[in-house]
């Protein structure tokens, strides 16, 4: 399934800046980034749940913001795409 991951970390405290980049590299070790605060990832339920209890570890609910969309292929998940970045599309062959 695709998992899309969204956040907003108040980055207004020294500590806040740190859980910004602790949330960041969590999300990178997972999927793709696509914009600043939103990556993309090909995962199963076992590891969606793996990556939002470390998300959640890293996060301070009271000041900061996370989402996870859980899009399924059966239920017609679609992408659409605008402007200079072009995600890699896992489904197509990889050439290098």
């Amino acid at each position: 399934m695709l998992v899309i991951v969204c956040y907003d970390v108040n980055t207004e405290t020294r500590a806040g800046r740190r859980r910004l980049r602790r949330v960041a590299r969590v999300c990178e070790s997972t999927g793709q980034r696509v914009q600043k605060s939103v990556f993309e990832c090909r995962l199963n339920l076992m590891q969606m749940e793996q990556l939002e209890r470390r998300l959640l570890a890293e996060v301070d609910l009271a000041q900061d913001n996370l989402r996870l969309y859980r899009l399924t292929e059966g239920s017609g998940c679609e992408v659409r795409e605008h402007g200079v970045f072009r995600a890699t599309d896992f489904e197509d062959p990889l050439v290098l």
